[in-house]
């Protein structure tokens, strides 16, 4: 996950945590393991040691080699006190304690979205990776609640660590705004997506959604999509084609963290309407940038804005429009979700992420063996 320049959600989560951590605990020695070669930005202090083992692991039968023989192997030769995995995969018996930050299990409830082999791997051996694990730590209590209905988890084997919001993502002033705009939308005002564009983003629904918007409204709004297009699908190619303003909807392809800090903090407001998220980090993102936020009124997606932004069926095209529309229309809406945003991106920080993830990290070396 730890890759320069490529850094996603759980990458976010596995660098900014580590960094707090092992700088906070120079008592203890980590061991980072990279599945290729790494650079050492990531190595955050003395105390860390990385180490390549194994061959590059991007593929469901090569997730199962590393799990089954690259990581056992590491295990019996370094003996660790504790293996933490921060993307959930575990040896099936791992031979030491073990912490499985399993981040959501969005593969139980939209299967399709994945690719066979992916989807087929996830819902085989995650049960298993849950249920073998010392302890498990997820980010919301939504995730907590899935994991244990969903894989039967006792409530107790499981921690909450909620993701931070990097502390670029700040408010710009009016000037800076309209410089940024003038780049990437002709100085037009714009609705915002951030992340990887994949289907469960929903983003066949925005775009949609977003059309229905300029249809009703006399306005030169846009839609900027800020992500890679890994995801990128027929369906959304030809929803794209299909909508009568697809020439307002932008596309900037991966963008630095400085360049996504100010596109996000020169929105008209995030539109951030998963179909499913065990946290969504972009909410968070857009409040501590000082934007209003449009969001699903489902899974962890609620929890986490706490009543400071919009909230939408993200299965209604109608909804989603109507939600813009509001936004739009709506000054004094628009100023109390800035407002009341802006604060409660204030408890999301990544030294509470870490702190919560190293509690979890002791409650692990604790637990007696089973």
């Amino acid at each position: 996950m730890l890759m320069p320049g490529k850094l996603e959600g759980i990458g976010y989560f596995c660098k900014e945590a580590f960094k707090e951590i092992t700088l906070s605990h120079p008592e203890h020695e980590f061991i980072f393991i990279f599945d290729r070669e790494f650079s050492q930005e990531f190595i955050f202090n003395s105390n860390v040691r990385g180490m390549v083992a194994g061959i590059p692991a991007r593929h469901p039968v090569l997730w199962y080699l590393w799990n089954e023989y690259t990581l056992p192997k590491i295990f019996n030769k370094l003996k660790p006190d504790l293996f933490v995995s921060p993307d959930g995969y575990l040896p099936v018996h791992p031979s030491v304690k073990s912490l499985s930050v399993i981040h959501d299990i969005n593969f139980e409830h939209f299967p399709s979205d994945l690719p066979f082999l992916k989807r087929h791997y996830y819902r085989h051996y995650f049960p298993i990776f849950a249920k073998n694990a010392t302890r498990i730590a997820t980010v919301s209590r939504f995730s907590k609640e899935d994991i244990v209905s969903r894989y039967h988890i006792s409530h107790e084997k499981i921690d909450i660590a909620y993701n931070g919001v990097n502390q670029g993502f700040l408010p710009l002033d009016h000037s800076s705004i309209q410089s940024v705009r003038k780049q990437w939308t002709a100085g037009c005002p714009y609705f915002l997506f951030i992340g990887s564009i994949h289907n469960r983003k929903n983003i066949v629904r925005l775009l949609l959604a977003f059309d229905a918007f300029k249809k009703s409204t006399s306005t030169n709004m846009k839609l900027v999509f800020a992500g890679a297009k890994r995801w990128w699908s027929d369906e959304m190619q030809a929803t794209l084609d299909g909508i009568e303003f697809r020439e307002e909807v932008i596309f900037t392809g991966r963008v630095s963290d400085d360049e996504l800090h100010q596109i996000t903090a020169s929105a008209f407001a995030v539109t951030y309407v998963s179909n499913f998220e065990g946290f969504g980090i972009p909410i968070i993102e857009g409040m501590s940038a000082g934007v209003p936020v449009i969001t699903s009124n489902v899974t962890s997606m609620p929890e986490v804005a706490g009543g400071a932004a919009l909230l939408v069926d993200p299965f209604n095209i109608e909804s989603i429009a109507t939600g813009m529309q509001q936004i739009f229309s709506d000054d004094s809406l628009r100023q109390k979700l800035t407002l009341l945003g802006f604060e409660r991106s204030k408890d999301f920080t990544w030294k509470k992420t870490a702190a919560s993830l190293w509690e979890s990290m002791m409650k692990t070396i604790d637990t007696k063996n089973q």
